[in-house]
């Protein structure tokens, strides 16, 4: 694994090509808006600065971390010589698969293709190319650079030897590799999810506050975040997605997501990327309460 092909360019695509660029890699950064290829770069250099600030890396390490990225707006331009790519688009299953179709045509015989999906089924995604061995979801943590956990997910056909190798790339790269298997959700947001969807549905039910529903999971249960708050930083209209693929996967009720859920996603209230959720972000990049009632 020399050359490393990330497809989408917003904040975990970001972060994935930070994190192996800092380690060596060549990294190709591909999205088809130049103004987000444009962002991701500044992030990623300002990130970067951070950590030089914090004498966890040199500045000569930071410029080196920079110069082997290159950003593409063309899939086939940016994975023609990848040995892995790792798509981190939009969780949307028609999206992802589309995108699959076309790296299967275009990515060399012999690359591995992974999905940063959170939820979606690596089976179906592999189902889509003539490669379902070389499929394999590697689901990253955010913030993706201080995050340790990498999320493997073994499709049905995925091979012994791109788990391997998989596995001992995320091990070069300093993460944590945890295998799981292509069940709806996964582990970390079948968990997660109904977490998030019973802390909501506490708050819609008029059972506490959006401050003590936090208050009392960040001090009774030592969770840094609370739910409300974790489901901000997500994005709501992320964990509504992942809420389906769930009920969708499970024809649970359990898993279905709250109405006050449903509603704040039509209403474009999804967390801290829109400025509003269940906190206020638009005077400060902090969560501060929403002073209006959910119930």
């Amino acid at each position: 694994m020399k050359q490393i092909a990330v497809i989408g360019a917003g904040t975990m695509g970001n972060g994935i090509a930070h994190i192996f660029a800092m380690h060596g890699y060549k990294v190709s950064l591909c999205d088809v808006d130049e103004e987000a290829l444009d962002r991701a770069m500044e992030t990623i250099k300002n990130n970067l600065w951070r950590m030089v600030a914090k004498e966890k890396i040199t500045e000569d390490h930071q410029q080196d971390s920079l110069s082997k990225i290159t950003t593409y707006t063309q899939i086939p331009e940016a994975v023609k010589n990848a040995d892995l790519v790792i798509e981190a688009a939009s969780e949307k299953e028609a999206t992802k698969i589309k995108i699959f179709e076309i790296l299967d045509e275009h990515a060399p015989a012999d690359c591995i293709l992974a999905s940063n999906t959170s939820s979606i089924s690596i089976t179906k995604i592999a189902a889509a190319t003539n490669r379902p061995d070389k499929v394999i979801g590697m689901h990253f943590m955010n913030p993706v650079p201080i995050m340790k956990l990498v999320e493997i997910i073994r499709g049905y056909k995925t091979s012994d030897e791109t788990s391997k190798i998989i596995h001992d790339t995320t091990v070069a790269i300093k993460k944590t590799p945890i295998q799981v298997n292509d069940y709806p959700g996964f582990i970390a947001n079948r968990i997660l999810m109904p977490m998030i969807n019973e802390a909501i549905y506490t708050l819609y039910q008029g059972v506490a506050g959006v401050k003590e529903i936090d208050g009392i999971m960040k001090l009774g249960m030592a969770h840094p975040m609370g739910p409300l708050e974790l489901a901000d930083f997500i994005g709501l209209d992320v964990c509504k997605s992942i809420l389906d693929v769930l009920h969708d996967g499970f024809k649970e009720a359990k898993y279905a997501p709250c109405p006050l859920l449903v509603n704040m996603v039509l209403a474009g209230d999804l967390g801290k990327k829109s400025g509003k959720g269940f906190y206020d972000y638009s005077e400060h990049k902090r969560a501060e309460v929403v002073a209006e009632s959910f119930s």
